[in-house]
């Protein structure tokens, strides 16, 4: 399944974003395999900082000059949110560029792999839980829902993504979506 996602990651041409009036920022969306199960993990974001208060999202944040890419802006973030550190993700691939619709960043997601039992860290200024959320469970579709609605004159689609009464939308959603499209598309997803 890794090289198969790494494959498809690489062969697929990413859509950039590039607006000088937004701030560059990349999250990290974690994949690894627990009692046979490829899971995504998410963060809670805590009430204390700035912005998405209590969120669900992927570990990520806003580029700093000292990361030089936007891939080490999400390890370095993912590192300092919840201890993982970077030679223990295997990056696989990009996915598309997002905006994130209540505040002004421009989110680059890295899909990476990392190890099935992690000594977790987080930092209780950021990261109020992990959720580990087994990958079929986000695949079948009874767990999603779409809204359509007109947002700055434009036809937008939310997805609302529950797990046990935890919901991930926003751009975390927009992302996840995505990224389950090109999981779906897999060869060993679509025979099995």
């Amino acid at each position: 399944m890794k090289q198969q996602l790494q494959k498809v990651l690489a062969q697929r041409q990413k859509s950039r974003i590039m607006d000088v009036k937004r701030i560059p920022a990349a999250v990290l969306l974690p994949l690894y395999c627990k009692d046979g199960r490829i899971h995504i993990l998410f963060t809670k974001r805590t009430q204390r900082v700035r912005t998405h208060k209590g969120q669900i999202s992927f570990p990520g944040g806003t580029y700093e000059a000292a990361d030089n890419s936007l891939r080490n802006t999400a390890l370095r973030e993912a590192h300092e949110e919840i201890g993982l550190k970077e030679e223990d993700v295997e990056v696989l691939g990009e996915l598309d560029d997002f905006n994130s619709a209540t505040t002004n960043f421009v989110i680059s997601p890295f899909v990476g792999f990392i190890p099935s039992s992690y000594n977790f860290k987080l930092n209780e200024f950021e990261t109020e839980e992990l959720i580990e959320t087994p990958l079929d469970h986000l695949m079948d579709r009874h767990h999603m829902r779409e809204v359509n609605r007109i947002f700055n004159g434009k036809k937008v689609t939310s997805y609302f993504y529950d797990y046990h009464g935890k919901v991930i939308w926003g751009a975390t959603a927009r992302i996840l979506n995505q990224f389950l499209d090109i999981y779906a598309g897999l060869p060993a997803v679509k025979k099995g």
